[in-house]
């Protein structure tokens, strides 16, 4: 039985998860859920799944920097990321981070299925859509992460916590900075993507797929 941690700030798209993986009683058991990246460590401190479906845009610290935490604190536990935008610029940052594998929130439940058991026997997984998009990229020489390709790791994660309205301080707080860093990274972000403001770097985000209108 593998057990599975669901992890997206929309409790619609954790029912529509758990409604599917119920088909498979036999193999994968949903074992708790979480709404936000917080809370996910919390809850695999306290459950101990074999794998955490991550939603990678989310409030507070966000999906990529929980799988970080999580994969630092708690190296068996497998996480599969999900996102809405299947060029959505973040296989570097998650593979860096330590998911292993990677979804659209769009992708079939077959595929959904065996991402799962990929992922839990410990081998990697790019679910097709994603796969068609790099393989694509790197026929063709078109970056898809442009205009973020450049970024690290940790700016994409102060980016992110930056779309979402998060205050200097509060992204201190999340990320254990300082907010002389902060400062220092959000300057470097408005640099590296040409933008001069929050609200640029937000539209710009939205622009590429990076965020989505979740209401």
């Amino acid at each position: 039985m593998i057990r599975v941690l669901l992890v997206d700030d929309h409790e619609l798209v954790r029912t529509g998860f758990r409604h599917i993986l119920a088909a498979d009683p036999a193999g994968i058991e949903v074992v708790g859920e979480a709404d936000s990246g917080e809370q996910a460590l919390k809850q695999v401190q306290a459950l101990r799944p074999d794998l955490v479906l991550m939603d990678v845009n989310m409030p507070g610290i966000g999906g990529i920097e929980a799988t970080r935490k999580i994969k630092r604190q708690y190296p068996d536990t497998q996480i599969i990321a999900v996102t809405v935008h299947a060029d959505a610029p973040f296989p570097e940052q998650l593979h860096e981070a330590g998911a292993l594998g990677y979804l659209t929130k769009g992708c079939p439940a077959d595929e959904l299925f065996e991402a799962i058991r990929t992922v839990a026997a410990g081998k990697p997984f790019v679910s097709s859509e994603v796969s068609r998009k790099l393989t694509l990229a790197r026929l063709t020489g078109v970056d898809p992460d442009t205009p973020f390709s450049s970024l690290s790791q940790r700016e994409m994660q102060v980016l992110l916590m930056i779309t979402q309205g998060n205050k200097t301080q509060e992204i201190s707080d999340a990320l254990c900075l300082s907010p002389k860093t902060v400062s220092t990274y959000r300057h470097r972000l408005f640099e590296k993507l040409n933008v001069d403001t929050d609200v640029d770097l937000t539209h710009l985000a939205l622009r590429y797929g990076l965020i989505s209108n979740k209401g």
